[in-house]
């Protein structure tokens, strides 16, 4: 199993969106950017686990834990003209885009993101690094044990 870090606007999908879906799942549409993609579709796996986080928001932070629920797949809204992710260059023979499902695992109390950078055991996360804009990043499973056990089980 591996471990990550999915970002999300909350004004877009929050952790309470999520929690209020139909079986608390939803595709994680919307990634256009090709290491984030690429993570989905070569790296992520169904159940592994994930902090779902808050971002570009007035306290971004770890609002919850999620798994992969289904495999990578082909991103529906690349094809939607209507929609703010569409790509007039992707194809339905050949999508550029990809999703993965996730489903809610918990809830939980927000780890923010100054809470997580005051944490030597998390210097080295990829989150924390300057100039991270990525939405999907890796979880080491040492920084995952940390925050769940010190982090979110206070």
């Amino acid at each position: 199993m591996r471990y990550w870090l999915m970002k999300s606007e909350p004004d877009e999908v929050s952790i309470d969106d999520l929690a209020a879906m139909p079986k608390q799942t939803i595709a994680w549409f919307g990634v256009r950017n090709y290491q984030a993609r690429n993570f989905m579709r070569d790296d992520m796996h169904v159940g592994d686990l994930a902090f779902f986080y808050h971002s570009s928001c007035p306290e971004p932070g770890i609002a919850g834990i999620v798994r992969v629920s289904k495999p990578a797949y082909p991103d529906a809204s690349q094809f939607d003209r209507k929609s703010p992710y569409y790509d007039p260059k992707a194809a339905r023979s050949a999508p550029r885009w990809l999703n993965v499902d996730v489903t809610l695992v918990e809830k939980t109390r927000l780890v923010s993101l100054a809470e997580l950078r005051a944490r030597p055991e998390l210097a080295g996360m990829r989150v924390l690094q300057r100039a991270n804009r990525l939405s999907i990043t890796p979880v080491s499973a040492p920084e995952w044990k940390f925050i769940t056990d010190k982090l979110l089980r206070r």
